[in-house]
Order: structure tokens, then C-alpha cells, then sequence
């Protein structure tokens, strides 16, 4: 055999071995996969890229379960989208885009957060105690439980369903509780007075459609005190406004010097915050802005005060979320960081139940959102003339004004509502009582219709409720009638109990698109629709501005109604129309006639026990915004001495998107409160002081 062939062979025979190897190698890793399938396991999903990994997280095609647990192994790149440090203000924003773009990173974090080891609550379920919980899921635990002072002969006297929970710079900078009960509110007061309370923070009502959410622990009227137990209480002052109430309350103890010895203590009441729902962030953020204003100043003048109490109905979700943002930005203030997950664990080794679940993580990401997003608004009145020069010069680096970068934000965020949210108005009976199809109210913020005037009519008209300053659906905002909605607009007014309507364009006459709907002459009477008689008192002529008294007649057509003997009061009402206001015409040709009307119309509803103003738009759109908007500014400027037109208008927009529709009715409602600040705010504060001065020597005689 020659060197070559045999040299040939060996070679043939090594590359047969290599070949070999490659392959034993490849049918091996499947027969391992065959194992691992048969056995019911699954290849790791370390390979796939997070954000495809993600991806398949939101469409279903990946087991949350799974990716859960993988996401609690740090070596998982999963593990990584959870913010398990402090976050600086500057990423903040980042981490919400990408919440926003793959939503299930929020059900992640919140699952993960809240698998912390449970502590020991001997106390909570001993037999005496089980009764003093309103929910037994949202207990204290008993390392940090608040200990009351023991009565002698009363067992388990030392118990009350509170805890004592650090926020992320102060340990025990609060305790939260429940709502009092019945049999608990003497050992509320208790807990208060021991523990030297800043501030009482309550966000639930005290009854929430069917259920008793929290005993009413105060008195009903300034009028009368109220004792539980051995402590008095007293209000001294309240003050309402359209999302919460702040009340003053003067305490004593009697077996502890008595009314010599008495405290002022402030309750913040949160009162548009229903059980298994979210509010809106900006009336979140407003609140606490006057919680902090008050308890900072309390802290900073009196070292020895004690923790702010928090509390809904069941000292659970609704107080997690107050905490949770109320701490965040008091460290941002601080060290210009956020940490949510980080304080949700720590709110869940504090307490059972703090902030219940995923929605509301999500809305305190929101909200915290919107605080970084937006920032300071307000500013004093006295600055007002300054601040409007600064809001008129562009940036030279973004080439846009203020006004316009305020507006722009205020767009981004204004909520958008599906056709489902918008059912009524949607639906084959009542699309053709809509000027455009495209304006309809979402069926939770629009007024019901109550009045029956046939078959043929239902509950719906388009239109729909404004918050003001100092209360919630202050304004009802419609459309100009069509013809086949004259019935409805009278309904409107008189199932709500409009104090005033406003109007506020001038159509032309007999014009067929805006037909007529009020009589104009004294004494005559006109029908509208089946049921509703509209009879003019009396009618005056000012510069740019006519108004009419009117006597609304409605007749019982409901046979129901008609056995029951039930009758139908006449009600009175005031028109009001500015003339001034040309239709095409984006702003008034005269601002002191819009503002001379605002102040006629206050006026009058303070004649007329304030029920809400129904404004009038010729689209439902247009004008009615700024009307609104600029009315609860000059309120605020009024009560507080404050300007948030930005805050204004994200207010009005929140029920129907379409107001305050282009920047130039946003412009003008700064325009607005200017001319109000300038020439009327002196003369209105001066008859507002000789109001309370008359009510002061009307109590002392």
C-alpha cells in the first residue's frame, strides 16, 4: 500500500469521525428536548429578547404565571423592567412610556411586590376584636398595630383596627384605619387625642350607593357639639370645594383638663373617590397640595405633633394609593427620585390590603405622571399681569409660546371615550337628537332625563355635566336645541333644577338651524313638547346682555304618576343671553359684557339656593368651555387668592374633550380673569366682607 492511500485513508477515516461527532452531538440535544418535553417542561425563554418577550406577554401568547416567577430570578432579563431602586425624576417618564406600550409590566410588578412574608395578627383575630373590623382582609398586624391606652374591665379596650406605617423619609409618618363604625368611633376620637393627630385625611363617602361606608364622627351643624366618650367635639369652620371639603374641628378631652386644655385639628374629606374605582389625578394632586400646605405648616411650628391619619371605609386600597403618592412626592421634593415598587412592598409588610390591585398601581403611576408632567400651575393673583407678559414670549429653543405648550399638554392628556362609553347617545332613537354624531356625552357624566312625556321620548339629551371650583356638576353643558329636542331642553332644566341658563351666542331670527326655544315676550306662555309650559314674568335689556324670568309649568301624563296623585310643582328659572358674542366669532366683541353677565348670574343663584347653570352652546363645543373654565378661575381667585387657568380647563374637558376647543379660547379665558382682577375683584371682595359681617351680627343677636 502506498504512503498516499494510506495516508488518504487515515484522512477519510478522521473526517468520518469529526462528521460522526457533529452529529451524536446535534441528536443528542434532541434527545434531551424529547426528555424534556415527555417529562411536561418547556425550553427557557432567556433567548427570546424582552421586548418580543414582553409583546407575548400582552397578546396571551406567554403564560403570565410562568414569566412571573422568571421575573423574581435576578439573573432573568425580565427582572430587569422592575425598578427595584429609586428611580430619578429625569427616567420617570421613560418608565411610563414603556408601561404604556406593554401594560402587563404593571400586573408584573404589582404580583411580584406583593408576595412579601405575612406578619403575625394574634390581636386582629382574637373573638372580641373580630367585630371591631369592617373587613377582615385589611387588619393591622401586631408589630406595628396602634396600642390604645386599656380601660379597666373592659377586655381587648387596648385594640383598634390601625396601623402605624413610615413613609419613605419618616418612620411612623402616618397611621391608617378604618373608617369608624358604630361601635369603634368613641375609640377613634381615643386613638386622635393619644396620639396627637396633624391631620385627619378621609377619602371615602360616608355612604357609597347601598352601604355604609364610615359613621359620620363628627357633629352635623356648627350649631351643636358632639361627645364620644369622654371627648367633645366642635366645628369650628367649613369650606367646601368641588372634590373635597376641609373642615375645622375644636376637640377637648374631659378627663384631661378639659375644655382649657382644647386642640384644632383639620379634616381633609375626599368626597369624589367611590369603593372599586379611581378619581381623577389633578383633583388627587390638588388635594394633597392643601393637605401639604396646612400639615407642613403644623409639623414645622410644633415639633411634638403627631402622624397624619388616613382612612377610607376599610383602611385598605383607596389609603395605599394616598400613601403611596403623597411619599413619593414628598421624596422627589427631597432627593428628586421616585420609588413605587419599593414603597408598595413596604406598604404590604406595613398593612393587609394597602392599594388592592392593579388598576390601582397603575393609577398611582398616572398620577405621579401627571404631577412630573405638568408641575406648578397656580400662581397669586397678584402676579397675574406678570405671569401673563412671561406666558406670551416663545422659547427660542422650541419656537412656542407657554399658552401654547399648556395647551399641548393639556391636549395629550385629555381622557378619549369609545363609542361604548357614549351608548345613549348612540343608540337608534337618539342619534338624530345630536348636532353631530361626533359630540356625544359619555353616559356617566350626562343628566338623565326623569320627566315622562311619552312613549316616544327617552331619558337622553345631549349634554353633560361640568365640575366648578367650590362644587361637583356645577354647570350642565348643551347643545342649542333642534327642533325635536325643545320637550327635552325644558326637561333638562326642570328635572335638574337649573337656577339659570346661559346663552351664549345671539342666531339670527326665525333661523331654521337654531329654532327658538323660549318665549320672549311678558306674560306670554309657550308649549314645549307634551308636558312642559313656559310662562315669561319679566324680561330686561342691558348693554349686551337680555335676561327673562320664567315660570316652567310641567303636567302629569304618567298614568302611574296620575294614580299615585303625584303633582308636579311649577319652578322658576332665569335666562340669560349675551348678544355680544357673534356666531363664527371665536371670542366676544366685548369682555366686560361676558364678565358683567358672569357676576349677574352668581347673583342670582345666590337668590336661588345655587342650583347649576345650564350653558348653552350653539354646537355643544364651543364657547360653554370657556365660560366655564374662567368661572371657577375667578372663584378660586375669589376664595384663595389663586390663578390655575391651565387646571381650569383640564377640569372642564374632563367629561367632554371638545371644549375649550383651539388655543385661542384658551388664551382668552386668561383674558378673561384679568379684566374680572382688574376691574371687579376689589368691589366684590368689599360686598363679600359686608355679607359675612351681616351673618356675624345676625348670629351674635
Amino acid at each position: 500500500m502506498s504512503r498516499e492511500t494510506a495516508s488518504g485513508m487515515s484522512q477519510g477515516s478522521s473526517d468520518k469521525k469529526k462528521y460522526r461527532s457533529r452529529s451524536s452531538s446535534r441528536f443528542a440535544d434532541l434527545d434531551k428536548q424529547r426528555k424534556i418535553k415527555c417529562m411536561g417542561g418547556t425550553p427557557s425563554l432567556s433567548s427570546i429578547p424582552n421586548t418580543i418577550k414582553l409583546s407575548m406577554l400582552n397578546s396571551g401568547l406567554l403564560s403570565f404565571d410562568r414569566v412571573k416567577l422568571e421575573a423574581r430570578d435576578e439573573n432573568n432579563s425580565l427582572s430587569q423592567t422592575i425598578p427595584d431602586r429609586q428611580v430619578p425624576l429625569k427616567f420617570f417618564l421613560k418608565l411610563c412610556e414603556q408601561r404604556k406600550k406593554f401594560p402587563v409590566l404593571f400586573k408584573l410588578e404589582f404580583q411580584t411586590a406583593i408576595k412579601v412574608e405575612n406578619n403575625s395578627i394574634r390581636h386582629a383575630t382574637r373573638k372580641n376584636n373580630l367585630e371591631k373590623n369592617q373587613n377582615q382582609k385589611c387588619v393591622p398586624y401586631d408589630y406595628n398595630r396602634v396600642v390604645l391606652k386599656k380601660i379597666e374591665g373592659v377586655p381587648d379596650s387596648d385594640y383598634i383596627n390601625a396601623s402605624y406605617v413610615d413613609s419613605l423619609l419618616k418612620p411612623n409618618a402616618y397611621i391608617v384605619t378604618q373608617g369608624p363604625t358604630e361601635e369603634t368611633v368613641c375609640d377613634f376620637w381615643r386613638m386622635i387625642w393619644s396620639e396627637n393627630v396633624s391631620a385627619i385625611i378621609m377619602l371615602t363617602k360616608t355612604f357609597d350607593f347601598t352601604k355604609v361606608m364610615c359613621v359620620q364622627y363628627w357633629p352635623a351643624s356648627k350649631e351643636k357639639d358632639e361627645f364620644y366618650a369622654d371627648i367633645n367635639i366642635a366645628i369650628v369652620k367649613e369650606e367646601q370645594l368641588a372634590n373635597f371639603q376641609i373642615r375645622t374641628f375644636r376637640i377637648y378631652n374631659k378627663s384631661e383638663g378639659g375644655p382649657s386644655a382644647s386642640r384644632d385639628i383639620l379634616q381633609f374629606h375626599f368626597t369624589e373617590w367611590h369603593s372599586h374605582s379611581c378619581p381623577f389625578s389633578n383633583a388627587v394632586l390638588e388635594f394633597r397640595r392643601r393637605v401639604r400646605a396646612v400639615v407642613g405648616n403644623i409639623i414645622t411650628e410644633n415639633t411634638v405633633i403627631g402622624p397624619m391619619l388616613v382612612h377610607c371605609n376599610d383602611g385598605g386600597g383607596r389609603s395605599g394609593v394616598y400613601l403611596a403618592i403623597d411619599t413619593n412626592m414628598e421624596l422627589a421634593e427631597e432627593e428628586e427620585c421616585f420609588h413605587l415598587f419599593g414603597y408598595l412592598k413596604k406598604l404590604r409588610q406595613s398593612r393587609k390590603g394597602l392599594i388592592e390591585n392593579v388598576d390601582q398601581y397603575k393609577f398611582v403611576y398616572d398620577t405621579l405622571e401627571e404631577y412630573l408632567s405638568c408641575g406648578n400651575s397656580w400662581f397669586p393673583v397678584s402676579q397675574l399681569s406678570e405671569k401673563l407678559k412671561e406666558k406670551s414670549v416663545k422659547n427660542p429653543a422650541t419656537k412656542v409660546n407657554e399658552y401654547q405648550r399648556e395647551y399641548d399638554q393639556i391636549c395629550k392628556q385629555t381622557p378619549r371615550f369609545s363609542i361604548g362609553d357614549c351608548a345613549g347617545g348612540h343608540r337608534a332613537d337618539n342619534r338624530d337628537k345630536n348636532r353631530d354624531v361626533l359630540c356625544v356625552p359619555p353616559d356617566n357624566y350626562r343628566p338623565y332625563l326623569t320627566s315622562f312625556q311619552g312613549n316616544a321620548f327617552t331619558d337622553y339629551i345631549n349634554a353633560v355635566f361640568v365640575d366648578g371650583y367650590t362644587k361637583p356638576r356645577e354647570y350642565i353643558v348643551t347643545e342649542w336645541p333642534v327642533i325635536k329636542t325643545l320637550g327635552e331642553f325644558w326637561s333638562l332644566v326642570y328635572d335638574h333644577e337649573c337656577a339659570a341658563v346661559v346663552v351664549t351666542c345671539s342666531p339670527p331670527p326665525n333661523s331654521q338651524q337654531y329654532p327658538a326655544f323660549w318665549p320672549d315676550k311678558r306674560k306670554q306662555s309657550i308649549k314645549y313638547g307634551p308636558v312642559f309650559t313656559i310662562t315669561c314674568k319679566a324680561s330686561k335689556q342691558y348693554s349686551n346682555i337680555k335676561t327673562w324670568e320664567y315660570v316652567i309649568n310641567k303636567k302629569i301624563v304618567s298614568l302611574t304618576e296620575l294614580m299615585a296623585g303625584v303633582k308636579a310643582p311649577a319652578k322658576c328659572c332665569k335666562l340669560f343671553q349675551l348678544l355680544c358674542w357673534p356666531m363664527g366669532h371665536k371670542v366676544p366683541t366685548s369682555t366686560n359684557s361676558l364678565v358683567e353677565l358672569m357676576n349677574m348670574v352668581e347673583q342670582w343663584r345666590a337668590k336661588m339656593d345655587n342650583g347649576p347653570v345650564c350653558v348653552v352652546s350653539p354646537d355643544g363645543r364651543s364657547r360653554a368651555g370657556v365660560y366655564c373654565a374662567a368661572n371657577a378661575c375667578i372663584e378660586q381667585v375669589i376664595q384663595h387668592g389663586e390663578v390655575d387657568i391651565f387646571q381650569a380647563v383640564k377640569t372642564v374637558r374632563r367629561n367632554r374633550p371638545q371644549l375649550v376647543e383651539n388655543i385661542t379660547e384658551y388664551k382668552y379665558g386668561y383674558d378673561l380673569v384679568l379684566h374680572y382682577v382688574l376691574h371687579y375683584l376689589d368691589k366684590d371682595m368689599k360686598e363679600k366682607d359686608k355679607d359675612k359681617e351681616k351673618e356675624k351680627n345676625t348670629g351674635q343677636n
